[in-house]
């Protein structure tokens, strides 16, 4: 170095990531790859009844992982019933033991946890199980379970927060309500349950629950599954009902209180409707909430270092490169504004944000065209736009609707739920037809949309997928043949295959 050249400030390290999620794990071991010195903190805050979890973040302990294996475990007892149909014979009753289920999830988990701190290692990633605040210009503060604090300095940071279940702030919530980070390693069957809320994860768990064999009841305070296209959440409600869930609608509970304690204890949930006066009571074993999640992002000290966030939600609005206004911070995830709170969308931006910084990539992540599946009873898969959304951007007159309802050969033989799946594709007329959005309700939903999506993302148009022929016989192949519209009012009950 000449004598002209400024010496770079010297820091501990080149990254550290706040939060051991699925997001902040996935640019960690990128950022390594290139050979740079990257800390991941992480720290699970224990839930109000003292739940706690490793290394991984909500998907893997709390989200996506248990709750997918244990709608699996609602499928088999679905598929238990259909096989006699089928020439099963048993003659001993079935039953559903919670304890071997969730001691099964949990084992499952705990490797993931042990897999993440290996990879973690193995790539010279520095982890500490300790919460990260920042407290001056780049530098954070770390505090370890005992309470023990180190700082440390980098010339970057990333934020990877993610969220946590909100409570409803009323008499006896967080002393005798759980949420989903508690559910997943409930030590006991939770009996009858009554869960709060419409959103997906609302849904996911009432249907499973039901599905094990339990009595449950969903409060919904307005419209089931805001932010999806509401044509098929309605669908899905109306078969959740006629799956023997119960629904109160237009209520919110106003105070929870103790009955009797036991695992599970007895609770009385007293609720109020959202129209007027009326006040309900009801009693049950478990009230489970999952009215929303609110980002992580209040307590670590981002007033220090003038990062902004959305004061009402707690989201920090970044670029379209994921920098926030504080051009060395990052962030990525659940805890952006505006964007969408899924894992793999969390992954991509985390991979692609550190191949920018350390490899010259010029790559963003794709907001738009992002595929999900929502696991309830029958599974919803979306691609693209809702309908209200095509028709609010594109205007009616502007979009052609194709649909119809369809019956899995699989439910033929024991003759169950015909019509009640259903196939919906939106086009955008004045960009010869392509398809702009994708729904599709019924079994392996997620399979099935993981698929079109990609054609999708390479400008899939109503002729194309017209001229593909479909594999017979499965559920996907609708959509080769879709030729009535909604504006048409035609039938789309479907006779058999």
């Amino acid at each position: 170095m000449n004598g002209l050249t400024p010496v770079p400030h010297s820091y501990d390290y080149d990254l550290i990531v706040i939060g051991g999620g699925s997001g902040g794990l996935a640019a960690a071991k990128e950022a390594a790859k290139y050979e740079k010195k990257v800390m991941v903190l992480d720290f699970v805050t224990p839930t109000p009844l003292g739940n706690s979890w490793g290394l991984g973040g909500t998907c893997v302990n709390v989200g996506c992982i248990p709750k997918k294996l244990m709608h699996q475990a609602a499928l088999l007892g679905q598929a238990l019933q259909d096989s006699r149909k089928f020439g099963w014979q048993f003659t001993e009753e079935v039953k559903h033991n919670w304890m071997t289920m969730t001691e099964s999830v949990q084992n499952y988990i705990g490797s993931l946890n042990w897999g993440y701190r290996v990879a973690l290692r193995e790539k010279k990633v520095t982890y500490e199980n300790a919460y990260g605040e920042f407290v001056g210009p780049h530098t954070v503060k770390a505090t370890n379970r005992r309470g023990v604090e180190k700082l440390y300095t980098a010339e970057r940071f990333l934020i990877a927060t993610g969220e946590r279940p909100r409570y409803l702030g009323i008499p006896g919530d967080k002393e005798y309500c759980i949420s989903s980070d508690d559910l997943f390693s409930l030590p006991y069957c939770p009996g009858k349950t009554l869960v709060v809320g419409a959103s997906y994860v609302a849904l996911e768990c009432a249907g499973f629950l039901a599905g094990l064999g339990l009595d449950v009841t969903v409060m919904v305070r307005s419209i089931l599954l805001r932010g999806f296209d509401q044509d098929i959440a309605n669908k899905i409600g109306e078969y959740m009902e006629e799956h023997g869930i119960n629904f109160i609608r237009e209520f919110v509970p106003i105070k929870v209180e103790q009955i009797e304690e036991g695992t599970p204890g007895r609770l009385k949930v007293i609720a109020k409707s959202t129209k007027g006066n009326q006040i309900i009571e009801g009693e049950y074993n478990t009230v489970l909430l999952a009215i929303g999640r609110d980002s992580c992002t209040r307590k670590i000290g981002l007033d220090k270092v003038g990062v902004k966030i959305n004061e009402k939600t707690g989201k920090i609005p970044v670029n379209d490169e994921e920098q926030t206004n504080v051009p060395y911070i990052y962030a990525v995830g659940d805890i952006l504004q505006d964007k969408l709170e899924l894992t793999p969308v969390a992954i991509q931006a985390g991979r692609l944000l550190v191949q920018r910084l350390y490899a010259g990539a010029t790559r963003k992540c794709d907001y738009v065209n992002v595929p999900t599946t929502v696991f309830t009873p029958l599974e919803y898969g979306a691609c693209g736009y809702s309908e209200e959304t095509a028709v609010e951007k594109f205007g009616e007159e502007n979009i052609e609707v194709y649909h119809s309802h369809f019956w899995p050969l699989e439910w033929t033989v024991p003759s169950r739920d015909n019509n009640k799946c259903y196939a919906k594709i939106i086009c955008n007329i004045q960009d010869n037809e392509r398809v702009i959005g994708f729904h599709v309700l019924g079994p392996n939903a997620g399979e099935v949309t993981q698929g079109f999506a990609a054609a999708i993302k390479c400008g899939l148009t109503k002729e194309q997928l017209d001229s593909t022929i479909g594999i017979h016989p499965v559920c996907a192949e609708i959509f080769t043949t879709l030729s009535v519209t909604k504006r048409s009012g035609e039938n789309t009950l479907q006779a058999g295959c």
